[in-house]
């Protein structure tokens, strides 16, 4: 038997609470809320426009706090109202628990062990989608969910629709939320997730009643279609400002050699892939499509199956104190390609010639500087070429001798 003293203990200096959001689940919602007070005494009952008597018998239950409001406006609208109720009363953390009685009031100790590890964290109660007694619907419906997560997030988890969670309400204290109904239990996870929170599961009972006594007030065509909408939008978010963000911020806040090795250490590429990358990063780094390196290099190397990130590594080579020596030097290579190695830039004329570069003069420039660029332009792919195979080359070598097959 558990020491119910010791959890309540947890649980208050965690200032956690455990939130019940209910509608119409008078059948249910006494027995759902003595359970929980075994644990704490912390409890929130959210009535979100409930028109049995659910009202009547929640408030004759004492030492809980009640929420309540005359119109039903989906679980999303009472989990918000939760949460702020829970965030005005001094409360960081909250479990949100289902009122129906699928969940076990029992599993709450699984959630505070996880919370006492990692206070930057929210947990989410995994189901076992395979026992008996699960419903097709609930299957089918989790495994879509948990796709789209992982394309919105690159996260993957088991059971992204379960109502059993553990959420860090203080994190979102200045966040601005846009769905009400089911589906902002979707859009709270993913924006977690890019806000930087970790999302980690722990395992759960469930207890699915009979087909005759479930109540569900999830609406197959409307709620699966708003879902839908949601995703989309995610989806074009993830894809159009997050990732990009995200991609960008990881190369700018990370040391380049600790990138490449962690890199190298999280994926099983080919020594021959490793190092084709490096040197195509070096090639696009000094090929001449200022502004778009990145982008561009990016792109390629999704479609040759490179790794992207140490791709953009080595094309960002083309730093800015790199850029005069990358100009010269191409302008070098050019100048032997042409035939013409007497042609040595004075310090004048490299300026002349980055300046005119870097303002994408090409075709406005006079005829001596329009012939330098030209030569330039010739020398800069040569000289990415000769650099990205020499360097690639060396990388193969060491990869060979040092790398553990």
């Amino acid at each position: 038997m558990p020491d119910f003293s010791e959890i309540q203990s947890k649980i208050n200096e965690l200032k956690l609470c455990v939130i019940i959001p209910t509608y119409n689940n008078a059948g249910t919602i006494a027995k759902v809320i003595t359970k929980v007070q075994q644990y704490t005494k912390n409890v929130i009952v959210v009535n979100d426009g409930s028109t049995d008597n659910t009202q009547q018998i929640i408030s004759e239950i004492s030492d809980i706090k009640i929420v309540s409001y005359p119109k039903n406006k989906g679980k999303g609208y009472a989990l918000q109202k939760g949460f702020k109720y829970a965030i005005k009363k001094g409360f960081d953390f909250a479990i949100t628990i289902d009122s129906d009685g699928q969940h076990f009031a029992e599993d709450i100790p699984t959630f505070v062990e996880k919370l006492e590890e990692n206070k930057n964290v929210l947990l989410i109660g995994a189901r076992n989608m395979s026992q008996d007694g699960v419903p097709g619907k609930s299957s089918f419906g989790n495994k879509f969910s948990n796709f789209w997560f992982k394309i919105e997030t690159g996260k993957s988890m088991p059971d992204t629709q379960s109502g059993y969670r553990l959420y860090p309400i203080s994190r979102y204290k200045k966040m601005l939320f846009f769905t009400r109904k089911y589906e902002f239990e979707i859009e709270i996870i993913v924006r977690s997730a890019w806000k930087g929170i970790e999302i980690e599961s722990v395992p759960i009972k469930i207890y699915y009643s009979p087909p005759e006594e479930r109540v569900s007030h999830f609406r197959p065509f409307k709620d699966f279609t708003r879902i839908s909408i949601l995703n989309s939008i995610l989806v074009f978010i993830a894809f159009v400002y997050i990732k990009p963000v995200m991609f960008v911020k990881y190369l700018f806040t990370n040391n380049p050699v600790k990138i490449v090795k962690e890199q190298i250490s999280k994926h099983n590429d080919s020594n021959i892939k490793i190092s084709s990358a490096i040197a195509f990063g070096l090639f696009m780094g000094i090929f001449p499509v200022w502004g778009f390196q990145m982008i561009l290099a990016a792109t390629i190397a999704h479609f040759l199956k490179l790794n992207k990130i140490i791709v953009l590594v080595f094309s960002n080579i083309s730093i800015a104190p790199m850029v005069p020596i990358i100009i010269y030097l191409s302008y070098q290579a050019g100048g032997i390609v042409l035939g013409n190695t007497n042609d040595l830039m004075s310090g004048e004329k490299i300026i002349a010639l980055k300046n005119t570069i870097l303002n994408g003069e090409f075709f406005t420039a006079g005829n001596e500087i329009g012939y330098s660029i030209y030569q330039y332009l010739i020398g800069s792919v040569v000289f990415g070429v000769i650099l990205g195979l020499s360097v690639g080359l060396i990388s193969l070598i060491l990869l060979n001798i040092f790398r553990k097959k």
